[in-house]
């Protein structure tokens, strides 16, 4: 699941200059963390009319980063036609996803944080790094690039006070490596060291 938040309101008006806009959902991620389903739509429609904004429409799409035609979408929702703009309550997966089909302008109403997921019906944050390098089990199966700030891959940096991260005051993850490789069985694997990552795996493909 990708993580994100909605922006501030104030700063979403800054951005966008045109009147009619035109507003796009997700039913996925933002659907389930509540900052880009129906409910969080109808919401900024509200808030855009009251500050001067031509609402044109709006929908939620299924899945707004996965989109076979962009005719498919203007058949369901051809008041996008009369819009200058879309405001997309989407990851930037769907932003630029949009952006790419709409030829208009596009503009993101929510920021992106994190790949995370959902455990025991509980959204959980920064659960992947996306290195195109995983080597998770090394770690009992918690991800050190994503989960601690600094992306430390040798163990805590030293910072931790009282098992508490010091960059945010999260627990932080190497105490939860550590229990986790311990209830494994796996303990003496902490020790190992571990080289950088190799970055040109995480390079974009044409």
């Amino acid at each position: 699941m990708i993580i994100s938040r909605q922006k501030e309101f104030k700063d979403i008006l800054k951005a966008i200059e045109a009147r009619d806009i035109f507003i796009i959902g997700c039913g996925k991620c933002a659907t389930k963390q509540h900052v880009g389903g129906e409910p969080e739509v109808l919401e900024m429609k509200k808030k855009l009319i009251g500050s001067g904004k031509n609402v044109v429409g709006w929908a939620v799409l299924s899945s707004a980063c996965n989109l076979s035609s962009w005719d498919e979408v203007l058949s369901q929702n051809p008041g996008i036609e009369k819009a200058e703009a879309l405001l997309v309550m989407s990851c930037g997966g769907g932003v630029s996803i949009i952006s790419a089909l709409a030829e208009r302008a596009v503009y993101p109403a929510l920021d992106t944080e994190s790949l995370g997921g959902v455990c025991r019906d509980e959204v959980v944050l920064e659960q992947c790094g996306l290195c195109g390098e995983c080597d998770i089990q090394v770690f009992g199966g918690i991800c050190p690039v994503g989960q601690c700030p600094k992306g430390m891959r040798n163990g805590p940096c030293g910072g931790a006070v009282e098992g508490k991260c010091e960059v945010d005051e999260r627990k932080c993850v190497w105490d939860e490596i550590y229990e986790r490789l311990k209830s494994l069985g796996r303990l003496e694997d902490i020790k190992h060291i571990h080289g950088p990552k190799d970055h040109s795996k995480r390079g974009r493909k044409n």
